[in-house]
């Protein structure tokens, strides 16, 4: 039986732990950083708070010298239903009924224990608690107002945010942002490019204009953000209208480009070692290789599609798990399967909509296959409810709730180098999305 909490060092620990099952990790020690920064992502989404992947690893690992801000209690209490962080401990203490503790001096500290005191003495110290207490109640209420203040955003209707490409659609793409936050109320402003919280900027008043790099192509949600909270977006479509490549050491940092003389060989889409090579990629390195396309049509609904091609991976180097992913780029949230070999298929993590599954919490066994050989795979996402086929079985099916929007480009990712067929994208109802058999 779990021990009831007495701090609220203790409570933060038990509020963390609700969380993680809440978003489906059991196991909240072994979480990789994509489930990190799924935490991040959900706890944003459903709460308008941005929590950085560095907190999230501290509270996780319980290493905070202090208690964090009242801000970040309140968006883990809220992401679990309550209306804020008090009324987590509240409902704490009552099903407990044990009073929560306080921890104002370190754990383990000894207060000394004062001596006797003399009735004169003991009287002229009543009378100065009589007015100090008073003094201490109205201090300690002043400063509790001034934090609630501190963290309070106001006049979000006057915020004016939007972005303007100042290359076209060429990569890497200059961005001007133009913003007008003179009449908001807030600690602090930022934008940030995507969902990627690395690639925030911090604003000022008074200052109406950023100008940011994009190293990749996509369609992108720029966020212009007070405090914590999201207050406007703007989108930054970067479309490519062709295959594009590079090389990435982890989601989200600056890419390599990488540039073959043909795309298409022996009628399939791939990259090749030499590919590599002559655009200078260190192939040492241990990298995902990313095929992506971006179309400058967007229009068809990432909730109702079906996708087919024929995939295989060529090893590089000695990998002991070699993996693809595919996703279909959307213009919120993610939707992405992934697909290795049967021993490993714990590393696996798919995602619809909010619906996030990990392979350290879900049986992916279906989800192994011998990746050096063809395999055939089919998407098929019909009313919310996607499903996997490969080679003609399904292996796996989930549902969501909240939509991703248009379908806005379609991505091969791999650690070793990909090589696809036959690629089909069609509406539910069968209209081309995109088609290619890269015949020539």
């Amino acid at each position: 039986m779990q021990a009831k909490p007495t701090t609220e060092r203790e409570l933060v620990s038990l509020c963390i732990a609700e969380l993680c099952k809440a978003a489906g990790f059991s196991d909240a020690e072994n979480l990789v950083q994509r489930d990190l920064q799924f935490l991040c992502d959900s706890i944003e989404s459903k709460t308008g708070v941005l929590i950085s992947l560095s907190t999230m690893k501290r509270l996780l690992n319980g290493q905070f010298s202090r208690l964090p801000q009242i801000a970040t209690l309140d968006a883990i209490a809220m992401y679990l239903g309550y209306q804020n962080w008090h009324g987590f401990k509240s409902d704490k203490n009552q099903r407990t009924g044990t009073t929560i503790r306080h921890e104002i001096s370190p754990e383990g500290s000894v207060e000394p224990i004062p001596p006797a005191i003399s009735p004169g003495k003991r009287s002229a110290l009543a009378r100065s608690l009589f007015w100090s207490i008073p003094l201490l109640l109205i201090t300690i209420g002043l400063l509790a107002i001034m934090k609630i203040a501190k963290h309070k955003v106001a006049n979000i209707d006057k915020a004016l945010f939007s972005a303007v490409k100042v290359t076209g659609n060429d990569i890497p793409n200059t961005v001007i942002f133009s913003y007008n936050i003179d009449s908001v109320t807030a600690d602090s402003f930022f934008i940030q490019q995507s969902w990627d919280k690395n690639r925030r900027v911090r604003i000022d008043k008074h200052s109406h204009t950023l100008t940011d790099i994009y190293y990749a192509p996509g369609y992108h949600t720029a966020k212009l953000i007070a405090n914590d909270q999201i207050i406007k977006t703007a989108a930054v479509s970067i479309p490519t209208d062709r295959w594009f490549f590079y090389a990435e050491k982890f989601p989200g940092s600056r890419p390599s480009y990488i540039f073959p003389a043909k795309a298409f060989k022996n009628g399939s889409l791939q990259l090749t070692r030499d590919d590599l090579i002559s655009s200078k990629i260190d192939l040492q390195q241990e990298n995902h290789y990313v095929l992506a396309y971006y179309p400058s049509n967007i229009e068809s609904s990432s909730d109702n599609f079906t996708l087919k091609f024929r995939i295989k991976v060529n090893e590089l180097n000695n990998t002991s798990c070699l993996n693809f992913m595919c996703e279909i780029f959307c213009q919120q949230n993610f939707m992405y399967f992934k697909n290795t070999v049967s021993g490993c298929v714990s590393e696996l993590d798919n995602q619809f909509g909010e619906n996030y599954l990990s392979g350290k919490t879900h049986d992916f066994s279906t989800m192994g296959v011998d990746l050096k050989a063809w395999q055939n795979v089919e998407l098929m996402v019909k009313n919310k409810k996607a499903s996997i086929r490969i080679n003609n079985m399904e292996v796996f099916s989930t549902t969501y709730e909240q939509s991703c929007g248009l379908i806005t480009g379609l991505g091969f990712i791999s650690n070793g180098l990909c090589e696809v067929d036959a690629v089909d994208l069609k509406t539910i109802d069968g209209k081309d999305i995109y088609n290619n058999n890269f015949d020539h």
